[in-house]
């Protein structure tokens, strides 16, 4: 097992800090009614600029894409999408806003031939910077924000009953389940049902009534659009408003999202992405293309306003968002949430689920969408029909990344290989500088493969030799980076244990790190064999999944007390280094 430095916030120390006795907020509330007008002190807000005003890499934002544009074409059969809006920046500054592709393509899908019917070629229309997206799924952050203002104000208990709420949700075995279980996917809840079957509102409602829970709530991580629907209900009920109007008082009007909104009217349709060719079998209803209308056929059922999908926006609104829980819940003058609330949608309450890590409402330190921006702060949600939004508050940097991936059917997408490729080159555009001097050496973030970096042999027989060296490490969840030394010319090769100390010392008694570090320089001691000829080798060792932003090593010396055995700041030391996959990088 690999040694891990992850620091976070406990549960218990969460709790001692944000939560009172029967699980209100222990902050005072706001006034009951629409989202404050004014914050005390203006955050930064969004204006485009350069990468180098944002402290971003240039070539890295190019990079994004390029990378993105590959997947227009067949990825491995079919495109992955038929076109996309990205949008990446830091702090205020919005370095790359770039629409590839079509927004509308397809007019229908031929299931015999497995191809898409283009529209002619003067009605087709393409990607635009203000494009609006059916956000499908990432709908679901805006409901969890509406959730966690009525917290904020007291009106709504975190670990208050669903039930207590809404006394028709307790039927079916459901009456111990929590508001932040529906909020972190462990209600016990299957992951949908075809509410679309039922012929009225009121009996969409009894089938959600009458749902059993698959697994007794709070013992599985379960993802299902049922808890944010319940959700709605809920919100409905204790604020006597609708969702969509919710939204437009509490959100999208004090933030000037002006493109962000259920049911978009028809004067829209010309600028909003074109999703499905809906038809039966892979499609619960017969609707032919959905364009303009909420392509989530439950969504589509409830009139377009669900828990669970059916927000439309487009980039920039979804960056302004993103900014706004970056600054802790507040855009210019205006206040949607406080910090204590923002820092419950970032931390994590499903420590109980490895692998499942859950804020309200958010998802964070999931590399399958967020590639090497993953770290355990970074919030995000994705949709289904193409869309996504990443937060890391660790870089205060931000990626939105908006595809039509279902246009013309959902079957030609699988995976999340354009997000995880977004996300790495964004996580690459923010500059790690070496710890000293000019260049450290750089793993690389490449799936599959081990990367080494050699010492040439050296004489420790004394047996007081020494390695110090700076070490900065971001490491995927199933790679590791090892320190090793060989006496016998690399036929075999052998942990060295260490010591790696920033504010405190951390041992790592198996040679190896794994995880997240910080991502920030740490100093490494290792006692060293004695041997006449002792070779060591960083080696850093990836799957063929998800990588993370990879290792630095710097300033690497080898000797002892009165003699210097090894100076990688010597040219001709340095010359003797042998790297496979590492690279010496400025950045």
């Amino acid at each position: 097992m690999t040694d891990e430095v992850t620091p976070q916030v406990t549960r218990r120390q969460l709790a001692r800090r944000t939560l009172a006795l029967g699980g209100a907020l222990a902050i005072a509330p706001f006034p009951a009614g629409p989202a404050a007008a004014t914050a005390p002190k203006s955050r930064p807000t969004l204006r485009h600029g350069s990468p180098e005003r944002a402290g971003l890499l240039p070539a890295h934002l190019r990079r994004l894409v390029t990378d993105a544009e590959t997947f227009l074409a067949p990825s491995p059969e079919h495109p992955w999408y038929a076109g996309a809006v990205l949008l990446a920046g830091r702090g205020g500054t919005v370095a790359l806003h770039r629409p590839i592709g079509m927004a509308v393509r397809y007019r229908s899908y031929d299931e015999k031939t497995d191809t898409g019917v283009e529209f002619p070629a003067d009605q087709q229309i393409p990607m635009a910077e203000d494009t609006v997206f059916d956000l499908a799924s990432v709908s679901k952050l805006f409901t969890s924000l509406l959730a966690v203002q009525q917290i904020e104000r007291g009106v709504l208990e975190l670990e208050g009953r669903v039930a207590a709420y809404l006394p028709e949700f307790g039927a079916a075995g459901k009456q111990d389940v929590t508001i932040r279980q529906l909020l972190t996917h462990t209600s016990g809840f299957r992951s949908w049902i075809p509410l679309y079957n039922a012929p009225t509102y009121e009996e969409k409602l009894q089938l959600v009534w009458n749902q059993a829970p698959l697994n007794p709530p709070g013992s599985t991580y379960l993802y299902s659009d049922l808890n944010l629907i319940s959700l709605q209900l809920v919100l409905e009920r204790i604020t006597g408003r609708a969702l969509d109007v919710l939204l437009r008082e509490e959100i999208t009007g004090p933030l000037g999202l002006r493109s962000t909104r259920y049911n978009p009217p028809v004067s829209w349709k010309p600028r909003i992405a074109a999703t499905e060719d809906a038809r039966k079998p892979w499609s619960g209803l017969e609707r032919g293309l959905v364009w303009g209308e909420v392509h989530d056929e439950n969504a589509f059922a409830l009139g377009g306003i669900a828990g669970h999908a059916g927000v439309f926006s487009n980039a920039w609104d979804l960056a302004v968002l993103g900014r706004t829980l970056l600054n802790g819940g507040t855009y210019g003058r205006a206040r949607i949430l406080r910090p204590e609330s923002v820092e419950l949608m970032f931390t994590d309450f499903n420590t109980a689920f490895p692998g499942d890590e859950h804020g309200l409402g958010f998802e964070l330190y999931q590399h399958w969408y967020m590639g090497a921006m993953a770290t355990p702060r970074t919030a995000g949600h994705t949709g289904f029909t193409g869309t996504s939004l990443v937060l890391d508050p660790t870089t205060d940097s931000f990626l939105v990344v908006l595809g039509n991936s279902v246009h013309p059917v959902r079957t030609w997408r699988s995976g999340s290989a354009p997000r995880v490729a977004a996300g790495n080159n964004m996580a690459r555009a923010v500059a790690v500088r070496p710890a000293r001097g000019r260049t450290a050496w750089f793993s690389g973030m490449a799936s599959a493969t081990n990367a080494t970096l050699t010492l040439p042999a050296l004489d420790t027989s004394s047996g007081a030799a020494r390695l110090r060296c700076a070490l900065w490490w971001d490491v995927g969840p199933a790679d590791a980076l090892a320190l090793e030394a060989t006496t016998d010319g690399g036929a075999s090769w052998r942990p060295v244990p260490f010591t790696t100390e920033r504010h405190a010392a951390q041992d790592h008694p198996t040679g190896t790190v794994t995880g997240w570090s910080g991502r920030v320089w740490y100093r490494l001691t290792a006692g060293l064999p004695a041997d006449r000829r002792l070779a060591l080798r960083w080696r850093y060792s990836t799957d063929r999944l998800y990588v993370g932003r990879g290792a630095y090593v710097d300033a690497l010396r080898v000797g002892t007390r009165d003699r210097v055995l090894f100076d990688a700041s010597r040219p001709a030391d340095a010359a003797r280094i042998e790297a496979v996959g590492w690279t010496a990088s400025a950045d």
